[in-house]
């Protein structure tokens, strides 16, 4: 590393040049016994020698850890085996795109049996319970578009909603799998242009989008991610219900959202959005850092994220909107058996914190990791018979800027975070920081 090598080439982003496994991990504390199964988490790893121009872009590399009974057998590493990974370009020459050839480097998720890595834009690479990359996967023919890296199961069907976002209309397609994987639904979704929704919320009627200000821009294509803040985009979120194309749309601040923590209906019929919100300064700076292009001025002081809230009531048309904190937060998660339903808990994490929001008291618990140290997404696993929403535990992978110092998965309890973990699993390396994974218990995946 040298003076010039960008921010997202470097320190606690930097990428690992090599596949590995190790066996009988070290653990201090003590594992929940519980906890059998497989965490996996995703993010971009750029082979040695290559800039991939954006933190973004970079090719998918998984990290898995097998905990089994209180032991933590194995760790390994390895790149989700794309087209892109063999030289395919995404954009083809006469326009069109090989949807083979993303990156796949976003999240990993399971569903109907099977585990997938994600990219947005791009077809799914399906994942062996090994990390062995299977193959990329159109439902059957059916899935003629991307696929979002951040699809919502719902816990109450088991069906899956997704969508595909693009640069040329239709702007916007909606999909829905069935519990067994099958792509059972499809249309296109009305929105104003080419804008970058990263992400999007479900409630048990709903399903919640954001339309909001950054957008695809042709003048970047080939620097890195082709998008950027346009103040001529008007910000709204839109509920569309799941069957049907119609969406009503709420104009909203100026904003931009990369991730939702969840959606749900309130008594009233009211759906109640909670979300890490970004100004306009606040993105350009998040941009900036990750290799987008800045913008010329810069903002007099540092703009974090934060969790907010909207609030959209269908019977009036009217929204009210509340920040919820004021601290810096990103990489919001909940109960996933709470997903589209009433929770009184999210977690988040800071750069150096793991947080933990009671939204009901307005109350916020942070766990400090020390100095150099970065936390990663925080996952929640419920305990088992547990009664309590937060009832359960919380694992991250958080890694050192010291490229030296190898990582850990930290197992939190999710009743007492501000406690110290009651397991840290030491991995063999450092692992880079990414974005999103996920824990798959034995049983979930057909062999």
């Amino acid at each position: 590393m040298t003076e010039s090598t960008p921010s997202y080439l470097a320190g606690h982003l930097a990428p690992v040049a090599d596949e590995i496994e190790a066996v009988d991990l070290q653990v201090e504390g003590a594992l929940p016994t519980e906890l059998t199964g497989r965490y996996f988490r995703n993010g971009p790893n750029p082979v040695p020698g290559e800039d991939s121009g954006h933190w973004f872009t970079g090719h998918g590399m998984l990290h898995g850890v097998r905990l089994n009974q209180g032991r933590a057998e194995w760790y390994r590493n390895r790149w989700v085996r794309t087209k892109a990974m063999d030289g395919v370009p995404f954009h083809r020459p006469d326009g069109t795109v090989d949807l083979a050839a993303g990156a796949a480097n976003t999240s990993v998720v399971k569903h109907g049996g099977k585990v997938f890595a994600l990219m947005e834009t791009s077809y799914p690479y399906e994942i062996s319970r090994e990390l062995d990359t299977l193959g990329p996967c159109d439902f059957n023919g059916r899935l003629t578009t991307g696929m979002t890296a951040h699809p919502k199961e719902d816990p109450e069907t088991g069906e899956l909603h997704l969508f595909d976002y693009g640069m040329r209309p239709p702007f916007l397609t909606y999909h829905r799998l069935s519990a067994a994987g099958e792509l059972v639904a499809s249309f296109p979704v009305q929105v104003a242009g080419p804008t970058m929704m990263h992400d999007f919320a479900i409630t048990r009627n709903h399903v919640v989008w954001l339309d909001l200000p950054v957008v695809f821009d042709m003048e970047l294509v080939g620097r890195g991610m082709p998008y950027q803040w346009s103040d001529k985009y008007t910000s709204r979120i839109g509920l569309m219900g799941k069957d049907d194309p119609t969406v009503r749309w709420f104009d909203v601040e100026p904003c931009y959202v990369f991730h939702v923590g969840n959606a749900r209906e309130d008594e009233q019929g009211r759906v109640v959005l909670d979300a890490i919100r970004y100004s306009r300064d606040a993105w350009f700076q998040s941009w900036s850092r990750s290799g987008g292009a800045p913008r010329a001025e810069q903002a007099a002081a540092l703009a974090v994220s934060k969790l907010h809230r909207w609030i959209l009531d269908p019977a009036t048309g009217k929204v009210t909107e509340q920040e919820l904190d004021d601290g810096n937060a990103e990489f919001p998660t909940v109960d996933d058996r709470r997903v589209g339903l009433p929770n009184r808990y999210l977690y988040a994490v800071d750069s150096a914190a793991i947080i933990k929001y009671d939204t009901d008291r307005g109350q916020v618990a942070r766990h400090e990791l020390g100095e150099n140290w970065h936390a990663g997404e925080a996952v929640f696993v419920p305990a088992a018979d547990s009664s309590g929403e937060d009832e359960g535990w919380l694992l991250s992978i958080v890694t050192n800027s010291d490229p030296t110092v190898a990582s850990q998965l930290l197992v939190h309890d999710a009743t007492d975070l501000a406690a110290k973990p009651v397991a840290s699993v030491l991995l063999p390396r450092r692992v880079p920081a990414g974005f999103h994974g996920s824990w798959i218990p034995d049983g979930e995946l057909a062999r």
